[in-house]
């Protein structure tokens, strides 16, 4: 099994189809931890980039068997771990 250190991307990193496995939120205000947090976006969970606008943002997601739409910046701040 790969060391996860080797392994960590931002959320916002991964391509369209891609899984990652949620690490660690690293946000500089609590506000957006706390609202990451709301919508789903805990440690260890699963989340797929099912599609990126074409102007790059935001990202669609699926999270907990439903979509969400996050700016790209928010998705900055979520380290995941690549599946």
């Amino acid at each position: 099994m790969p060391k996860c250190d080797e392994q960590k991307l931002r959320l916002d990193q991964l391509k369209p189809g891609q899984k990652g496995r949620v690490l660690t939120i690293d946000s500089a205000t609590k506000e957006i931890k706390r609202r990451l947090l709301d919508m789903g976006v805990t440690p260890g969970v699963i989340v797929e980039i099912k599609r990126i606008a074409p102007l790059g943002d935001p990202f669609d997601i699926k999270i907990r068997d439903y979509d969400l739409c996050i700016r790209k910046a928010d998705l900055a701040f979520i380290e995941v771990h690549p599946l």
